[in-house]
Order: C-alpha cells, then structure tokens, then sequence
C-alpha cells in the first residue's frame, strides 16, 4: 500500500473526504485478480494459463514480424496484448485466469531477458571504438536522458514515464525500460507506454534516417556511428544502418553496444535514488545495489568477452533474449487500461518525438565532431 500512496502525487489527486487517485485506481487493479472466470471462491489460478497465452501472443507476434518486417516482433506482441486485455470475451480471462501467470511473465521472464542481452556485448569491441567515440556516446547518453527527463517533467508526464521514456531513448529501448522499472518498481502502465513511444519512433528511424544519409554528406562509417548513437532498439539498429551497407553495419553495432554497456551502471544509479527516497513496503527492505539480473548480464558480459561461446550458441542466445522479451512485453501489455493512456497521449506524443530530435541532433554533432579529431 505505500507503494501506491506514494505515487498519488503523481497522478490525479482527491481531497481526503474521497474518490481514488490515478496511483490508487492502477494499485487496486494490481492487488488482486478478478474472480471472472476464476477457478472458484478463495483459490487462487497458478501461472499457467497466462503462461500458454503468453507464448501464443509471441508466436503471433512473430508472424506478424515475418508478414509485415516493418513491425518489429516487440512492437507487435505489446499490441497484442493490449488487445487481449481489451477483447470482449478473452479480456475476461486475462484479467481473471491469466493474470498470475502473464504478471510473471511482465517480470521475470524480462529479467531472463536483459540476462541474455549481455551475450551481444564484448568488451573487447568497445574498447576498440577509440577514446573519441567512447567519450562521443557517453555524451550523447548523458545529454539524451538528461534532456528527456526534463522535458518529461515539463510536460507534467504522470508517474515514472520520464524516467523510463529517458532510460528507453539514451540506452536500449525496451529492454533498458523493464530493467529500470524493475528496480523502480514501476506501474505496468507506465511501463507500456514508455515502451510502445521508444518503439515506435525507434522504428520510425527506419524509415527517416536511411534519407538522410546522402543529404547530410555522412560517409558509409559515419552514417553507421550516427545510427549506433542515436537509435533505441538494436533491431531498429541493424536495419538502419544495413541499408548502406557492411561497413555503416559494423560501425553502428559497435557504437549500439556501447550504449548497452552503460545499462549496468544506469540501473545502480537508479537503485542508489530509490535507497535515498526510501521507496517501496518496508518489509522489502533495501534493494541490492546492483541486482541480480545485472549481476547476470554483466557475468554473460564477461563470458562474451572470453570468445568462448560458438557463433550458434550466439545465434541461440539472441533468438531466446527476443522471445522472452516479446512474452514480457505481452504481459505488461495485458495490463494496459486505455482510458488512463489516452489522459496524457498529446504530451507523451510530444515528448517522444521531441526526444528523438534531440538524440538524432545530438549523436550527429557528436559524429562530426568525432570524424575531425
């Protein structure tokens, strides 16, 4: 209940003699499942039916990917379930039967998830980029969370969604989201629609930033750091930059996978602000400084770095990593209350788009001032 009393602030507020606040509202939802379709009075449904649901909405999903590549996997397995939640008949079990095991799902298979991510890091790569580009991307990291957080505020964006907007744009989008939230203990909602915003503009530079290669005067190398630097997804980050070819590729993964390295330290700053604000129930305790999944990611790091690991195992981690994340993704999805989303649509739209003017401006000043030094 602190949790929820806490993030009244946030949101719309009532006076004492009655109603429900936006964090009160979204904490009741949480509490507890609806018995609709529920197995019986006082029982409690176990994971598994969400977890079913759950891996049919990511085999949808990507189908959807593999008849449409223009919509990434992610993007379509958050649709879907908002969908799902919103469905007549099937909204019932997804609130009902569903919940436990699509609300394990939103959790700890995005954990599981970032976990894998670490296995397309190598140490060794990053430190070959040079001190120029590594102190390029820090700035451009720095001066993109820095700036959309600000605006966010600004904009009076409710609850945790200039945080999380920030974390998704300056680091690896969704992924960079769930392991922030999970340490901030992060509403679903707000979850959802940091998530849904740094996709879709991330899959909008798909589209834009191939145009402006030419225009821009960007060598194939240049063009390649510009996209590692300034957009959000890795996915979104090889089709950018593979449209000009091996060398743009090559120089954009580098650059991508500097900015994930920064994930780790990102979330034990993140961990640091919560100790100071005295977040979360009490019997939760403090939060570790650098939490297990981080501890896990960090360890896959490492075990990149060693060159150890096969090209198929490689192969095998990356396809794992998406799979779980699409099911997490669903998950939260699932959880999404349209209505409250539509309250604040025009401000997130503007801070989103906004957001992704300054990290494209940004990253090409950084570029240009890279290639002269």
């Amino acid at each position: 209940m602190s949790r929820v009393t806490s993030r009244t602030s946030h949101g719309t507020s009532r006076s004492p003699s009655g109603g429900t606040s936006r964090g009160a509202s979204r904490g009741a939802s949480r509490r507890a499942p609806e018995k609709t379709n529920g197995p019986g009075p006082g029982s409690r449904p176990g994971p598994g039916p969400g977890l079913v649901l759950a891996a049919g909405a990511v085999g949808a999903a990507w189908l959807v990917h593999l008849l449409v590549p223009a919509v990434p996997m992610l993007t379509a397995a958050v649709v879907l379930g908002i969908a799902a939640a919103h469905a007549p008949w099937l909204g019932a079990h997804v609130r009902g039967r569903c919940r436990t095991g699509l609300t394990l799902a939103s959790k700890r298979l995005m954990r599981a998830g970032i976990v894998l991510l670490g296995l397309k890091l190598s140490m060794a790569d990053v430190l070959g980029l040079g001190w120029a580009t590594v102190a390029m991307v820090l700035a451009v990291v720095a001066a993109t969370f820095c700036g959309t957080w600000w605006l966010g505020r600004r904009l009076g964006l409710p609850g945790d969604q200039p945080l999380l907007i920030a974390t998704g744009y300056s680091i690896c989008g969704a992924s960079a989201i769930g392991a922030v939230a999970t340490v901030h203990d992060s509403d679903d909602e707000d979850v959802v629609t940091s998530v849904a915003l740094v996709t879709l503009c991330g899959t909008l530079a798909i589209a834009v930033l191939p145009l402006l290669h030419g225009p821009l005067g960007l060598s194939d190398a240049e063009f390649g750091r510009w996209v590692g630097a300034g957009v959000h997804d890795v996915g979104q980050v090889v089709a950018t930059a593979g449209t000009a070819g091996a060398d743009a590729l090559g120089e954009a993964v580098l650059v991508k996978l500097m900015r994930v390295a920064l994930l780790a330290p990102l979330v034990a700053a993140v961990v640091v602000s919560v100790r100071r604000r005295g977040r979360g129930a009490p019997s939760a305790g403090r939060p570790p400084l650098v939490p297990l999944f981080v501890v896990g990611f960090l360890a896959l790091v490492a075990l990149r770095t060693t060159g150890l690991l096969p090209a198929p195992a490689l192969a095998a981690a990356g396809t794992a990593q998406e799979l779980l994340l699409a099911a997490a993704l669903f998950g939260l999805g699932s959880a999404v209350h349209l209505p409250s989303l539509t309250r604040t649509g025009t401000r997130v739209a503007v801070a989103g788009l906004t957001a992704w003017v300054l990290i494209a401006t940004v990253s090409y000043a950084g570029v240009l001032l890279t290639a002269r030094l």
